[in-house]
């Protein structure tokens, strides 16, 4: 049987287990160890999307920027072109494309553009790639070594296809400018590269006389320098990863392993209790299930060291009345005077009574546990618990048994979360051992008082008697098991010692203290004893 100190440690005996619970549950939202993990798992992908959202919007941005580019560029040939008058012809003028060619060729130096110049009727007049000394292209390979065989690099029939999808393409962006739209496009050149496209009409006052188109193939160039500059971003977002990993690794995944062993060791019989300091002074979930787990593991401990202590106990004061039993049987059949046989057959029934109410204490000693755990606590008017208690023992009260006073000095319900049954044994218990005490002629009185001091045990409830009092050595003895100092007079065998010990597991386990002291007159002489029992009241005001 566990103590009431190994009871409240093992269960929450905070009155608002509920709200506790609900507490923790509500913590997620504050959680340090799951912050950490969200935060190092969402900056590594912010990294990464953010360096892929700034690339896209580059490359939106780098494509409109080169069209516009080319587009001024284009308009201020066209316009060039149109107004020198390199025209012939009246009154419907055309291109010259002599002249104009020659012009395009001596004003228009290109850096990594292609300008080329179509005629009313969509033939090419000029291209400045005819005109440069620049070689368009890439570079050859290096050459194989004498003797290689020869290696087909490009499929003359893939190869023909994307002429004729660049040359569709630039067909028809030159048709729709020819109808005096402005053009501007990303295409596909002749050799498979991006380009951007700008494609306007060359006009003489309202008269189309040609298109002017302007091509840059560098984006391609840049956009894969700009997708080099990501590689970067995908690197720390790799490693911020990789050290979230190590990280859950080192601070969640190896002390759960290690409470795992740990656990492992205590279900081996290994060790008696799970201790691990260094995860212990954790501030963090990890932290909390370390010292909730040794907390429970020192609890069991703790129980199974009282249930070896009361099995002990319940061995030794069993042995007596069965050693007085047997002493007895064996004498009485030495014993021929009737007066004697008929002492020891009292002894006999006393030392039978004796160990019923013995066996019958140690057995709702042992299922107190299991009550206190199976019962679920709720609010209790303890002043209307002592006022039935009261009554019951008004009702049933003996001649010559000590009658129960009760006086309630607060206003407000007297309310504690517990168990009505168990806290109605605590007072039971008390008040038949004050009646116990008490001589003939007096009383047992009982008071319920708050104590607006103290902010956790507010409500008081004190049982005192007008007996012999109790050993000022004894004042902390009382509540242990099996202890029992009767008077003089007193039936032998008529209190098992259990009473008190009960008090005070059901009291602690409600969150409680039990304590005892003597009551003394002016001269400071006993004139009695005093319980006092300390509860936590439902709603206290602040």
């Amino acid at each position: 049987m566990a103590s009431a100190t190994d009871t409240a440690r093992a269960e929450p005996s905070d009155p608002s287990d509920d709200r506790g619970l609900t507490r923790h549950r509500l913590r997620f939202a504050g959680s340090r160890l799951g912050g950490l993990i969200l935060a190092l798992n969402l900056l590594s992908l912010l990294i990464l999307f953010g360096g892929a959202l700034a690339l896209n919007e580059w490359n939106r941005g780098l494509v409109q920027a080169r069209q516009e580019s080319l587009r001024v560029q284009a308009e201020l040939l066209s316009n060039v072109l149109g107004q020198l008058g390199i025209t012939r012809g009246e009154p419907t003028p055309t291109l010259d494309p002599i002249a104009a060619s020659q012009w395009l060729r001596d004003n228009f130096i290109p850096s990594g553009q292609r300008a080329r110049l179509y005629d009313a009727d969509g033939l090419l007049v000029s291209d400045s790639f005819a005109v440069t000394d620049a070689i368009p292209g890439n570079a050859l390979p290096p050459a194989n070594p004498a003797g290689s065989p020869i290696v087909e690099t490009d499929d003359p029939a893939k190869v023909r296809e994307t002429l004729d999808q660049a040359s569709a393409a630039l067909g028809a962006e030159i048709e729709a400018a020819l109808l005096g739209e402005a053009q501007a496009t990303v295409r596909r050149s002749e050799n498979g590269d991006r380009v951007v496209s700008v494609s306007l009409p060359v006009r003489h006052v309202q008269q189309v006389l040609g298109v002017l188109t302007l091509e840059a193939g560098d984006v391609d160039q840049i956009l894969g320098a700009q997708r080099r500059a990501l590689v970067p971003f995908a690197v720390v977002a790799l490693a911020v990863n990789l050290l979230a990993s190590l990280l859950l690794h080192l601070f969640v995944a190896r002390p759960v392993m290690r409470l795992s062993a740990a656990a492992d060791q205590v279900k081996l019989q290994r060790a008696r209790a799970i201790s691990l300091p260094d995860l212990e002074g954790r501030r963090d979930e990890i932290g909390d299930l370390a010292r909730s787990l040794e907390s429970m593991t020192e609890t069991l401990s703790a129980r199974m060291d009282a249930i070896e202590r009361f099995a002990a106990d319940v061995a030794h004061e069993i042995k007596n009345p069965l050693t007085s039993i047997r002493s007895a049987l064996e004498t009485l059949e030495l014993v021929k005077d009737p007066a004697q046989r008929e002492t020891l057959t009292r002894v006999l029934q006393q030392d039978v009574r004796r160990l019923d109410r013995l066996i019958t204490d140690i057995s709702n000693a042992s299922r107190l546990d299991a009550e206190l755990s199976r019962d679920r606590p709720r609010p209790v008017d303890l002043a209307a618990l002592l006022g039935d208690i009261v009554t019951v023992y008004d009702t049933t009260s003996k001649p010559g048994e000590a009658p129960v006073r009760l006086s309630v000095a607060i206003e407000a319900p007297a309310r504690v979360m517990g168990r009505d049954g168990p806290l109605g044994q605590v007072f039971r218990n008390l008040i038949d051992n004050a009646r116990s005490f008490s001589p003939p002629g007096s009383d047992v009185r009982l008071a319920v008082r708050r104590d607006e001091t103290d902010p956790d045990l507010t409500l008081r409830v004190l049982v005192e008697d007008d007996g012999p009092g109790i050993p000022d050595e004894n004042l902390e003895t009382v509540f242990q098991r099996f202890y029992t100092s009767r008077p003089r007079g007193t039936a032998f065998g008529a209190n098992s010692g259990l009473g008190l010990s009960i008090v005070r597991q059901i009291v602690e386990a409600h969150g409680g203290r039990v304590t005892a002291a003597n009551r003394t007159d002016a001269s400071g002489a006993v004139i009695g004893a005093r319980f006092e029992v300390a509860l936590p009241v439902v709603g206290r005001r602040g």
